[in-house]
Formats: structure tokens, C-alpha cells, sequence
């Protein structure tokens, strides 16, 4: 139990629901507990005047007899429906509260783990699966809610149960009761020892299934590469190995489970043998009445489910125990990247690097080493290098996806850890390298950079990016809907979008990381033109392994091997004749090359 602790905080944010819940089921066993006194009387009715109502045969008081006693049967009967309504609309109340404090726990469980997704470091993502995050957030929390909802009240319930039906059952008689409930030990034993066989195996099967979400999202979402390959065979073989290997560890567990049922029926029919056989006794002894036995016998039937239930309720706890270890090994995890002093930021006046260096955790690999610049606001920055060289680094640690291994980073004077990060990122528009687009409509896309953006500034960013006329094109033109990823557009048209996805924002500071590289030497080439006029009076950051000069930089520094070689202008860095030199003539060769190929 000590995983499932972590639950406590809600169940005491719920107090009144649940004490509310426990008030009703201790209220509908009450009430539970008068049938079988009304079924003692009615057996004792019978079975104390049958012989009176056979002397009387032949008299006429024999007819006002019958009356008497069918008076007396109707009341009980009435009575004894009365109280089974009462506990019933009880029942419900019962469940109207504990099951639906489950299901609002279920809520605000699934939304404080999403929301800790979000807030968790990159290098989180790059070492655990999405379909590993989705089990734990749908199969582990559904396990956590049958915990929350039916254990606890089934548990609820057979522990007054057993207070109110043991202790009225003693007070009739002691001796009796004490030989009934002697299967009892015998059964809490078993279910102690069959629910840690269950936690272990429930923790074995959520780690199964969390391989086969996990495979089947890959799949999916790699469908194309697949079918381009015709691989579909060789996963359809994987996943069958995977479900085999599921469905066997899961059909162990089901067959130990089914040993409780039998269990519970067994020993609650050996309660009722005894019930019978020893009250046989008390009664020939004259201690017992044979309506006694008859509400023994109904009092041990009323254990019979919540005894029988006590190994399906074993069996919730300890998959919710498994399942709540899983959620709590993400939710232990503290995010890295977090406000300080999270102070306000409206405006960014000027971005300097301080001999700043960055080493990935999860490679090792040091990407930056002693970077120092400044950007002033209204510049036009661009950082050139190789692949592999650094760049995108510098645009991951402005927006803080991670902090700097050393060195400061100062925006507007202050350290940037000091900045409110959400504010930072809100007035930054960022294009990255792996272009991402929703599900949902083209519109829909671009003013996910802007939230409240108008249809008439949608246009106009599309415009700026090179898309409206690409979008037009389209069947429902910006109301079309893109598929998952963009599945349904072009690579260009995909980087196009997200450019405009970060115009339509206007932002403080726009970065763009190698946001032309799908596209066409025309579409460049307008893109580029709509940059002068859409960058005026702006400040950005522009990072390509390519050169482009139409682009006139403030400043454009050349990096190789996570350090800076050279910066100036183009012109000036081309006077050096060194590496931006030689990249410049390499690309002009390669477009010369190319023009003459289709020549």
C-alpha cells in the first residue's frame, strides 16, 4: 500500500464525498441487518402455530387462525420490502458519492500527470517511448480508479458489514457464531498469500502492455516507411510475439484469480453446513429456535459477497499498487527547467552569450564550448556552420529547453534562469529544424502561434511565409484539414506553415533554425524578399548551414565544432577567405553545377 499513499491527497480534497459515501453504506447495512430478524419472526410464526392451526380443523376459529396469521405474514412481508428499498435507494446514494469521487480523483490524476509531462525536461522524451506515457496515463490511472472507486467501497462495506452481522450474530448466540466464522483465519491467510503472487504479476503484465502501446504507436505513426519497405509482415510477427507473450502472463493471473471464487464459495458453504448442523442442535437442546437458524443462514448469505469479493478487491489493490508505482516513478520526477524569481519580461533589448557551454546528458557530447556574442534589438542575426556544429543548441538554450552546462546568459541585463520562462518563450516565435503540425485545419495551425489571431492576419502571415497560394489550392482551402503531422502536405509546404505559425505571432524575437531547406530556389527567393520587409525594425536570429545573400546581417557568426571561427559581415567574412569563404564557394559551385545540369 505504501505507492498507493500518494492517492491519500486526494482522497482528502474529497473528505465530504467520502465521509458522505462511508455514511451511506454504513446506513444501508444497517438497514440490511432487519430482513433476516423479520425472516427469524416469520419462521417462528410458522413453525410455532402450524400445530395450533391443525387443532383447530373442523372449528370455525380455524378460518379467523388462517386470517391472523396471514395478517401477520403480510406485515412482515411488507415491512421486509420496505427495508430492502431503503437499503437499496441507500445503495445508491452509496454509489453516487464513492464511485463518482472516483471518477473526479481519475480526473485531476490524469490531468496532474499531463500537465507534469509538459513540464519536464527534453532528455525525458528522448528515453521514454509515447506509447509508455500514454499506457501510464490511461491503462496504469483506469487501474488507480477501480482502487479509488469499487475497493474502497466494497472494502468499506465488508468491514461494517462484518462489525454489525458479527456482532448481532454473537449476541444471539456466541457459541454458534464462533463455529461459522471459523473458515475465516483460513481465508484471510489465502488472500494474503495470492496478493503478492498478483502484485507481481500485474506489475509484469502493465510493463507488457506497455511494450505493445508502445509498438503499435511506432507502427502507426511509421506506417508509410513500412509500407515502402514491405515490412508489414515482419511487425505483424513482432507484435503476435508481443500479444503471445501478453496474453500468457495475463491468463496466469486470471487463473490465479479465478482460485478465489471457488474459495469463497467453498468456505462460505462450509459456514452455512455448520449454521445448519450445529444449530440443529442448539434447538433440539432448546437454546435455539428454528428461526434462529434461518436468520444465521441469511446473516452468513449476507457475507457471502463481500467475503467473495474480498479476493477481487485484493486483486484491484494490488494492480492499482503496481500501477500507482509506475505513475509515481514519472511524477517523482522533478522538472529541470523552472521559474526562479520569474521575473516579468515584455521586451527583449539585447540577448548576450557569456562564454557559454553546453554537454548533453544523455550523449555526453559537448555541443558548445566558450560561446560569447550579443544580439541588440532591431538586428539581423544569422549563425552559419556545418551540420552537427552547434546551432540549434544556441536556440534551445534562448528558449530554456535546457539550461547551460556554464557561462551566463543575460536578457535585457538579467540572468535568463531569473526571466519568467513562460513569458520568454510567449514573446519569442521559434521555427524549429523538425517542422511539427496538429491534426487539425491549416487555419487552425498558423493561429496556434497566435491564439486569438484574426483571419485577415492568418492571410497575411501565410502570405509573408510563401503558403496562401498553396493553401488555396487545397479543397477547403484554410478549413483544410492536415492529418496527423501534416500527412497530407508537402515538406515545403509543412516548413512554410510553421513559418507562419511564428509570424502571425509578431514576436519580441523571432528564431528561425533552418526554415528553408524543403523548399524550391523561387520559393526561397520570394520567402526570403518577404523577410526584409516582415523582419523590419525586428529582432532575429536566423541559424542555417546554408548562405544566403540576399539577406543583408547585422552580424553573422561562423560556427565549427561548438565554437566560434569567424564573425562580421558577408562581406567582411568573405575578405578573411576562411571558412564561411569556403562554404560560399562551395555553394555557388554546387547551384552552378545544377543550373547547368538542366541547361
Amino acid at each position: 500500500m505504501k505507492h498507493l499513499k500518494y492517492l491519500n491527497k486526494y482522497f482528502w480534497k474529497y473528505k465530504y464525498r467520502f465521509v458522505l459515501g462511508t455514511i451511506f453504506v454504513v446506513v444501508s447495512n444497517i438497514f440490511g441487518l432487519y430482513p433476516p430478524q423479520i425472516m427469524r419472526i416469520a419462521v417462528n410464526v410458522i413453525t410455532e402455530n402450524v400445530y395450533l392451526f391443525k387443532l383447530y380443523r373442523g372449528f370455525n376459529i380455524q378460518q379467523k387462525y388462517f386470517f391472523l396469521l396471514n395478517s401477520i405474514l403480510l406485515v412482515l412481508s411488507v415491512t421486509l420490502i420496505a427495508m430492502a428499498v431503503i437499503r437499496g435507494i441507500f445503495m445508491f446514494f452509496m454509489r453516487q458519492t464513492i464511485i463518482v469521487m472516483s471518477r473526479l480523483i481519475e480526473y485531476d490524476l490524469k490531468n496532474e500527470m499531463y500537465d507534469h509531462y509538459q513540464q519536464l525536461h527534453p532528455n525525458f522524451y528522448k528515453v521514454n517511448s509515447t506509447g509508455d506515457l500514454m499506457s501510464r496515463l490511461t491503462e496504469d490511472v483506469s487501474k488507480v480508479r477501480m482502487y479509488l472507486g469499487p475497493a474502497v467501497m466494497y472494502t468499506i462495506n465488508l468491514v461494517t458489514l462484518f462489525v454489525l452481522v458479527i456482532s448481532t450474530m454473537i449476541q444471539i448466540n456466541a457459541y454458534l457464531s464462533f463455529i461459522v466464522l471459523l473458515p475465516l483465519p483460513l481465508l484471510s491467510y489465502s488472500i494474503y498469500k495470492v496478493s503478492v503472487i498478483i502484485n507481481r504479476k500485474s506489475e509484469v503484465i502493465q510493463g507488457k502492455l506497455s511494450g505493445l502501446t508502445t509498438m503499435a504507436q511506432e507502427v502507426f505513426s511509421g506506417i508509410r516507411v513500412i509500407k515502402s519497405y514491405v515490412r508489414e509482415k515482419t511487425y505483424n510477427d513482432h507484435f503476435e510475439e508481443a500479444s503471445i507473450d501478453y496474453k500468457k502472463n495475463f491468463l496466469e493471473l486470471s487463473k490465479i484469480e479465478a482460485f478465489f471464487a471457488p474459495l469463497m464459495l467453498l468456505l462460505i458453504g462450509l459456514s452455512t453446513i455448520l449454521t445448519v448442523y450445529v444449530g440443529g442442535l442448539e434447538v433440539s437442546r432448546g437454546r435455539f429456535t428454528a428461526g434462529n437458524i434461518a436468520e444465521f443462514v441469511f446473516y452468513i448469505n449476507m457475507l457471502t459477497w463481500p467475503v467473495a469479493s474480498l479476493g477481487w478487491v485484493a486483486s484491484l489493490v494490488q494492480r492499482a499498487a503496481a500501477s500507482q508505482k509506475r505513475i509515481n516513478e514519472f511524477l517523482s520526477i522533478e522538472a529541470e527547467i523552472y521559474n526562479t524569481k520569474a521575473l516579468p519580461i515584455q521586451s527583449i533589448e539585447n540577448l548576450v552569450f557569456k562564454e557559454v557551454s553546453f554537454t548533453y546528458d544523455n550523449t555526453g557530447i559537448q555541443a558548445l564550448k566558450d560561446i560569447s556574442f550579443e544580439i541588440k534589438r532591431g538586428e539581423q542575426f544569422a549563425i552559419v556552420g556545418k551540420t552537427g556544429t552547434g546551432k540549434s543548441t544556441i536556440a534551445e538554450l534562448i528558449l530554456r529547453s535546457f539550461d547551460a552546462s556554464s557561462g551566463e546568459i543575460r536578457i535585457n541585463g538579467k540572468l535568463l534562469q531569473d526571466l519568467d520562462v513562460h513569458q520568454l518563450r510567449n514573446i519569442t516565435g521559434y521555427v524549429p529544424q523538425d517542422v511539427f503540425l496538429f491534426s487539425a485545419t491549416v487555419a487552425g495551425n498558423i493561429q496556434f502561434g497566435l491564439e486569438h489571431a484574426s483571419q485577415s492576419e492568418i492571410i497575411q502571415a501565410a502570405k509573408d511565409a510563401e503558403i496562401h497560394k498553396d493553401i488555396e489550392y487545397l479543397k477547403h482551402g484554410y478549413d483544410t484539414i492536415v492529418g496527423e503531422r501534416g500527412v497530407t502536405l508537402s515538406g515545403g509546404q509543412k516548413q512554410r506553415i510553421s513559418i507562419a505559425r511564428a509570424l502571425v505571432k509578431q514576436p519580441e524575437l523571432l528564431i528561425l533554425d533552418d526554415c528553408l531547406s524543403a523548399v524550391d530556389a523561387n520559393t526561397e527567393h520570394s520567402i526570403l524578399n518577404n523577410f526584409k520587409r516582415a523582419f523590419e525594425n525586428k529582432t532575429v536570429l536566423f541559424i542555417t548551414h546554408r548562405i544566403f545573400s540576399l539577406m543583408d546581417f547585422d552580424k553573422i557568426l561562423v560556427l565549427d565544432e561548438g565554437t566560434i571561427k569567424e564573425q562580421g559581415t558577408h562581406e567582411e567574412l568573405l575578405e578573411k577567405k576562411g571558412i564561411y569563404w569556403e562554404m560560399y564557394q562551395l555553394q555557388q559551385q554546387e547551384s552552378t553545377e545544377l543550373k547547368q545540369k538542366f541547361v
